[in-house]
């Protein structure tokens, strides 16, 4: 089998990836992505479209070895994923990827834990299965950035079957040819716009499990004999040129190179419970909470792509009725940061429990309706990759006072404390495990014991 150049180099960084090769900085960034991933698994699977996802899948699930996230049930690694990784991905508080705006930990953790209770892996391969879907995950989205966003695509939903299908081929030992299969086939799964930043839905936390469920069964077709097409990302009706509508010479197959660094040693975490696009806003938000009285008006300076998930092309950016439409308004985000209510897990739980009110009139709608938001192009060109904030408050008094974000808490530039991620795991999965078993998990988890069986950590993860 020939592959083209992209191809072949895409196919070859799963192959050709050993644990043992790993540099510190890329270990480093799993543990921090598996620590901030599995704590959301655990405390998002009570909220109530994860039960309901739960109650589906009990219905129609294959058996097999690989368990829910705190219940516990046994399933097939697909179905087990599918679960687990729409659990991770149910909150808008999972990791996110700047250049790629994805959230590849949703995908990468869950399938390459269900793969590893599947197949009895210890944790040194399931660590080998997460990075090797992280970056292909991750640096396929590079290419595709900006325009997989702009054009109306939900990134996550997208590149998770890559991602998913490079976890298998890497946990199984596939060979160049199998893996190329794997990822070509994933593409035929490959679907999932951002309507639901407009008009809502729930299904927009179950596209991490669509995907990763997808990615895997792509693995699975692969690994049964089944072939896809060669020139899957570079043809002329290959992934770059149908979703996203540009070429990519040849030459961009080095960035697919061991020689350029992890993508994994770039994970955000989110220290909002939020979209991430919000995020810079908010930190800026913060820094003028002590004047929120005096201020007028705000204009919020934003790049294109932000403006269709979060802004003026955002139809319930200024009026949300439901979580979904909160958590993607920068309006309303900017306006519980700067009255100081929070953007947290426990400021959109009291949301959806009725017991935050931002109904018309209300004080955080009454200072929503004072942003104005500006659409800059000239951002895009200046920060390819980031998610900055333009802020500029007008005071009662004339005054302005201008505030620019480039790099928003939990990026790589400005990430949160050890304290914090811990902090946040302990928020999350306390309740839900009781303070003995979370701190074990976490313990676990820190000590990063490669020879552990999988299904031990695993086991700690359900009560």
């Amino acid at each position: 089998m020939t592959l083209p150049p992209l191809e072949e180099a895409v196919a070859r960084l799963v192959t050709d990836l050993r644990h043992d090769a790993l540099p510190p900085e890329a270990l480093e960034g799993a543990r921090r992505l598996m620590q901030d991933q599995l704590a959301l698994q655990v405390g998002s699977a009570s909220l109530p479209w994860s039960q309901a996802l739960l109650a589906l899948a009990k219905r129609s699930h294959v058996p097999g070895k690989a368990r829910v996230a705190a219940s516990g049930e046994r399933m097939s690694a697909g179905d087990a994923a599918f679960v687990n990784g729409s659990y991770g991905h149910g909150f808008e508080y999972d990791d996110a990827h700047r250049a790629s705006s994805s959230h590849p930990g949703s995908c990468v953790v869950p399938a390459a834990l269900a793969v590893g209770e599947e197949i009895g892996a210890t944790m040194a391969q399931v660590i080998e299965g997460i990075v090797a879907g992280y970056e292909v995950y991750t640096r396929i989205g590079n290419l595709a950035a900006p325009q997989l966003l702009e054009r109306g695509w939900h990134p996550h939903a997208i590149l998770s079957n890559f991602g998913a299908a490079a976890v298998v081929a890497r946990m199984r030992g596939f060979d160049l040819e199998r893996t190329a299969h794997a990822l070509s086939i994933a593409l035929s799964h490959a679907s999932g716009t951002t309507e639901y930043t407009s008009s809502g839905g729930s299904i927009k936390r179950v596209h991490a499990g669509i995907g990763t469920r997808n990615g895997i069964r792509a693995a699975e077709m692969a690994e049964a004999g089944l072939t896809g097409p060669t020139t899957f990302l570079s043809g002329a009706k290959g992934f770059f040129r149908t979703f996203v509508q540009k070429d990519i010479p040849a030459d961009q197959a080095a960035r697919f190179g061991k020689d350029q660094g992890f993508e994994i040693a770039k994970v955000w975490i989110k220290p909002y419970c939020c979209c991430g696009i919000n995020h810079a806003y908010i930190d800026g938000a913060r820094q003028l909470a002590n004047r929120a009285g005096r201020i007028e008006a705000i204009e919020l300076g934003i790049q294109t792509g932000g403006n269709i998930i979060v802004g003026n092309a955002n139809a319930n950016a200024y009026a949300p009725k439901t979580i979904e439409h909160l958590q993607y308004s920068l309006p309303f985000q900017f306006a519980l940061s700067l009255l100081g209510k929070g953007n947290g897990y426990e400021t959109h739980s009291a949301y959806m429990q009725g017991a935050l009110d931002l109904s018309e009139g209300s004080e955080v709608a009454r200072m929503a309706q004072r942003v104005k938001i500006t659409v800059k192009p000239e951002l895009d060109r200046a920060h390819p990759g980031k998610w900055v904030g333009d802020i500029t408050a007008r005071m009662a008094d004339g005054a302005e006072e201008r505030l620019f974000i480039l790099d928003p808490l939990g990026t790589t530039e400005n990430p949160v404390s050890q304290a914090d991620l811990d902090a946040k795991f302990d928020d999350l999965t306390r309740l839900a495990l009781g303070a003995e078993q979370s701190a074990r998990l976490l313990a676990t988890i820190k000590a990063g014991d490669p020879a552990l069986p999988a299904a031990d950590l695993v086991a700690l993860l359900i009560r």
